[in-house]
């Protein structure tokens, strides 16, 4: 059975354990948007423990009846800005975040229109930095089943991953499964081989 994923804003942990165990990378384009998912929301390490990204979205007549492909980013928001100097707040004193910074500031400086074209984008960028190659396909809904569980926020059945070490351990403890990108700016070129494990 092939199974297809929702593109997802900065991913979590499990979603990029579960791309890179893939031969190939689908991603499903034209389902229903769905809020309280992952599509448009991660959650980083802040100084105050678990601190969660929400990009605002455009809301048209029928939210739930709108397509992923056709939703937008509500750019009447500041969340570029906001969600720039939360990841700034958060891994400025990280090991690696000097050295990914730039490969995520245009996103965070440039205009953003579509939601999906921003969470595939990154996904990719993500994917380089992780220096893992897999291709890519755009699926449609009803041509392959999607792994469901990967974004959506109620789900709770995680399983504790290995620890590494976050910013402010000191303060809260390990907090599980945050957005690859705690992974990547604490371990940098470790990341992949830690998705491998999990």
């Amino acid at each position: 059975m092939i199974f297809g994923v929702c593109p997802a804003y900065l991913p979590s942990v499990n979603y990029m354990s579960w791309v890179i165990n893939q031969r190939k990378l689908y991603f499903i384009t034209s389902g229903h948007y769905q809020k309280q998912t992952y599509r448009n929301r991660a959650e980083i390490y802040g100084p105050n423990g678990k601190l969660k990204l929400i990009i605002p979205i455009t809301k048209n007549k029928d939210l739930n009846h709108q397509k992923d492909i056709e939703t937008t980013v509500d750019n009447n928001f500041l969340w570029q800005r906001n969600h720039w100097r939360s990841l700034q707040m958060s891994y400025r004193a990280s090991p690696y975040f000097e050295f990914y910074e730039d490969a995520f500031y245009p996103f965070y400086n440039n205009k953003i229109l579509s939601l999906m074209e921003l969470n595939i984008s990154l996904i990719k960028v993500i994917l380089k930095l992780l220096k893992f190659e897999i291709l890519i396909e755009e699926k449609k809904f009803n041509e392959i089943n999607e792994k469901k569980d990967l974004i959506n926020t109620k789900n709770t059945a995680t399983t504790l991953n290995l620890k590494y070490n976050q910013v402010f351990n000191n303060k809260h403890g390990f907090l599980n499964n945050l957005s690859v990108i705690d992974l990547l700016f604490n371990l940098g070129p470790k990341s992949l081989d830690y998705l491998k494990k999990i």
